[in-house]
């Protein structure tokens, strides 16, 4: 009886082909330069390579990974994602463990190898590819491409073929790529804590960023007038998603996509979804809009100023300066930030209405209301008394919706459609606010008038778990005990408070755990 091949969990094989690319380059290391200075620019990208990507992009090249992650409006953009693919919910992937304050967005180059550095960012012509990607072009290492890799990329070239992709694309794309360690250790990671929506708000619309939005506001108005006039989408939300993805091209990955694809589709979560994105990469190359060697991005794929997804680029994206090329890596953004605005517009946006603003509700408000799903008219929500926070009247849009991203004791938005068309981008809430909230800001507005409520401690994902369980043994349907609460989830929690005499806004918090423990008797 033939005993079947089991292939090591994700993380155990990016650990252990790290650990086998280290043990090749020690024999190396003496022709290596000496460790450059931790505060110099070299040492500085070497970091970026090992770094991991979050969802907001670090606003400064600084060693470890920047600040500021949702990871569970991440997991619930994954399980919620809209029907047509959007360019930020990138194989939306578990945040990477916690690092330093304030580094970069940037991620870990074609090997785990510190040695493997990139270079400076490539310019929009022929300029040299980062070291990251030189390295991918040569042969790979045979700790990187081990017979399982190899004979899963010899099926898919001819699935590729048979797509029609042209055997030398095929070949010269893939030439050197192999495994790539980091990106299996990154797609396996599961956090345990996630930040609460204030600490990913605090770094998504941090000073630093709206005084760089406001900068390059300035510095590209006639580019930014004529992207409007176009695709009639307002100019402050490209900006703020230009700098959510990237931080305005400070950070926008550096492994190659086709091996951080390949790797994903060998051995991923989601392998037939990264199989798609790697033909539709394939065919970017075959196209001739971009080299393999400057086709850079994120662990997962994404790429370009504001990181879109293969098929959404073969979709969505321009050639706004007109050379030819749709290049969403440019030094200049054109092709990127009209891109974003084409996708924005495809999606249904409303030049020079609010996306949201801030409300205050009024006193006995039913929070069975406080619902995404609950769209309602301006008028209806003038009769139970919501305000602007500031206590003006509510404008005359239709098909509002409540939204209390951190329960009763937050700010309260009422969100319209232009909020619904950020959620096509990422559809993350936290991310739907942060960029609305970077627009605003960009353009002058202030901060909000409401306190988040940061003297409370997040669940974990364990204690999720625990609350979905014991709220599906009451008879509550969650839609599963999986650490993700979405809407089923929330509806279970609201239906649980407003049974036990509490705030009903569907919030998960330790009181509510606590309650759900003793009326199960736990």
């Amino acid at each position: 009886m033939t005993t079947p091949i089991r292939r090591p969990g994700r993380r155990a094989l990016g650990q252990a082909l790290g650990c086998a690319l280290a043990a090749s380059a020690h024999g190396a290391a003496a022709q290596q330069p000496p460790s450059p200075d931790p505060a110099a620019p070299e040492a500085r990208a070497a970091a970026r390579s090992e770094a991991a990507p979050t969802p907001i992009a670090a606003e400064a090249p600084a060693t470890g990974p920047q600040a500021g992650e949702t990871a569970a409006d991440d997991a619930a953009a994954k399980a919620q994602a809209a029907p047509a693919p959007h360019p930020a919910d990138v194989l939306t992937a578990p945040a990477p463990a916690p690092r330093p304050e304030g580094a970069p967005a940037a991620q870990g180059g074609a090997a785990p190898v510190a040695a493997l550095a990139p270079a400076p960012r490539p310019a929009p012509a022929a300029a040299p590819a980062p070291a990251a990607a030189q390295a991918a072009r040569a042969p790979a290492p045979a700790e990187r491409t081990p017979p399982e890799f190899l004979a899963w990329r010899d099926g898919f070239r001819a699935r590729a073929l048979a797509a029609g992709i042209r055997p030398e694309v095929f070949d010269r794309a893939f030439a050197g790529v192999g495994v790539n360690a980091r990106v299996l250790e990154l797609d396996a990671y599961q956090p345990e804590f996630v930040r609460p929506i204030w600490e990913y708000l605090d770094r998504a619309v941090s000073p630093s960023r709206v005084e760089r939005g406001r900068a390059e506001l300035a510095a590209k108005r006639a580019l930014l007038d004529r992207i409007e006039a176009r695709f009639g989408v307002d100019r402050q939300y490209v900006l703020a998603i230009w700098g959510l993805e990237s931080a305005f091209g400070v950070n926008y990955g550096d492994i190659p996509v086709i091996e951080s694809l390949a790797t994903l589709a060998w051995h991923g979560r989601r392998r037939g979804f990264a199989e798609a994105q790697l033909i539709a990469a394939l065919r970017i190359i075959q196209n001739g809009d971009v080299a393999p060697e400057r086709m850079l991005g994120s662990w997962a794929g994404a790429m370009g100023h504001t990181q879109f997804i293969p098929t959404s680029f073969l979709d969505y994206a321009v050639d706004f300066d007109g050379d030819g090329r749709r290049d969403v890596w440019s030094a200049d953004a054109a092709d990127a930030l009209a891109s974003t605005a084409a996708y924005l517009a495809r999606f249904g946006w409303r030049k020079g209405a609010p996306w949201g603003i801030e409300v205050r509700l009024p006193a006995g408000f039913d929070y069975a209301l406080a619902d995404e799903r609950v769209r309602r008219p301006a008028a209806f929500w003038r009769a139970l008394g919501l305000t602007r926070a500031d206590g003006g009247p509510l404008p005359d849009e239709d098909e509002g919706a409540v939204v209390l991203p951190a329960g009763a004791q937050g700010p309260a938005f009422l969100t319209y459609a232009n909020f619904r068309v950020f959620k096509r981008y990422n559809n993350a809430t936290s991310y739907a606010l942060a960029a609305g909230l970077l627009g605003d800001r960009i353009m002058g507005a202030g901060p909000l008038s409401a306190d988040w409520p940061r003297g409370q401690t997040p669940l974990s994902r364990a204690e999720k778990v625990e609350l979905q369980t014991l709220l599906t043994r009451m008879g509550h349907d969650t839609g599963g005990a999986d650490g993700i609460i979405g809407p089923n989830s929330r509806a279970a929690i609201r239906a649980f408070q407003k049974r036990s005499g509490m705030v009903p806004d569907g919030v998960e918090s330790k009181p509510v755990l606590d309650a759900a423990r003793r009326a199960a008797g736990g």
